[in-house]
């Protein structure tokens, strides 16, 4: 169970890792308008919040990574953490934002924390 706990927890920070390049550099580009549906000129509008969120995300991609490599408890420790951050960030991006983000994002969190949780 902690290898398919591992995978998911990579699964997880390789999404954040995409969410941030498509944020902080494929914003204003045809890949990252659609990410979001936005025309050139939302796009160019909110191209620095955007750059902001995915900088967040690396952040919590970042943690993710670590939780994998540290030795125990400080790696679970950290997944647990991180993988909450994402569970949080994504139900409230589901609220304010758009309903998708639960699917997307706190959904995949939530698997990857219980599969942690599960292979203590």
């Amino acid at each position: 169970m902690e290898a398919v706990a591992n995978v998911l927890v990579a699964l997880v920070a390789a999404l954040h890792v995409y969410i941030l390049v498509m944020e902080m550099f494929l914003w204003q580009r045809k890949p990252g308008r659609s990410f979001h549906g936005f025309d050139p000129d939302m796009a160019r509008a909110t191209a620095a919040l955007a750059a902001n969120q995915g900088l967040y995300n690396g952040f919590l991609a970042a943690g993710l990574v670590w939780g994998l490599i540290a030795a125990d408890p400080t790696g679970f420790r950290a997944q647990v953490f991180f993988l909450s951050c994402v569970i949080v960030a994504g139900v409230y991006g589901a609220v304010t934002a758009n309903r998708r983000i639960l699917v997307a994002q706190a959904l995949p969190g939530a698997l990857a924390l219980a599969a942690v949780l599960v292979a203590r």
